[in-house]
């Protein structure tokens, strides 16, 4: 996505499908459900759409499975670079996510045959700090990047990565979303940017009346 000069200093605008987003939000609540204090489950996918100068449009989104438990680049990249700067937590191979490669290439190539692209990246948070381990509750998750999230998005490098934030109040589950873009090339210092999220409303419109 190339924005031009005119353009440069706005975020684009986020335009996400409500039924890309329900796809997500069933197999989310799914694995939440099944998190236990030792297992903070991950729920990822890829997504899909098109990328204008003012607007990502997200469409689509691609379930991929993870490769962390058996990709020798995987494991290396935790135990060298992930672990030791963000902490012994990333030891847990349920912690964390490292797409198959071989289902990002599948969903690039479909992508393109649709004339749509791969935008990047949506994935959950849960409510860590209030249904994880003791020692792991002082820092509350939220739909906001964390430091190793940050280093995923300048990884991949994808305009879009949106974080889904589950919580449980009262027997019922809640979500909040950000959508995040990475920070400028050398400027990791300067932490990701949030872009504007709107997602599309399907309710039907009430006829005015006199």
């Amino acid at each position: 996505m190339h924005l031009t000069d005119e353009h440069a200093c706005a975020p684009p605008t986020v335009l996400v499908d409500d039924r890309a987003l329900a796809a997500f939000l069933i197999a989310a609540v799914d694995k939440y459900n099944q998190i236990t204090p030792q297992s903070p489950l991950p729920c990822f996918a890829l997504l899909v759409g098109t990328a204008e100068e003012t607007v990502i449009h997200a469409q689509h989104v691609v379930f991929a499975a993870n490769a962390r438990t058996h990709d020798p680049a995987a494991r290396q990249e935790f135990a060298e670079s992930i672990v030791p700067k963000y902490g012994p937590a990333y030891e847990n191979e349920t912690r964390g996510w490292w797409v198959d490669s071989r289902d990002l290439l599948r969903a690039s190539q479909e992508a393109e045959a649709a004339g749509l692209e791969l935008l990047g990246s949506i994935h959950m948070h849960p409510d860590w700090h209030r249904i994880g381990p003791p020692l792991e509750r002082t820092t509350a998750l939220s739909e906001h990047p964390t430091a190793m999230d940050q280093y995923v998005f300048t990884s991949t490098a994808w305009p879009l990565n949106i974080i889904c934030y589950l919580e449980r109040r009262g027997g019922v589950l809640y979500h909040a979303l950000g959508a995040w873009a990475p920070p400028p090339l050398g400027q990791f210092e300067s932490g990701c940017r949030e872009l504007p999220l709107r997602v599309r409303t399907m309710a039907r419109e009430m006829e005015a009346t006199a």
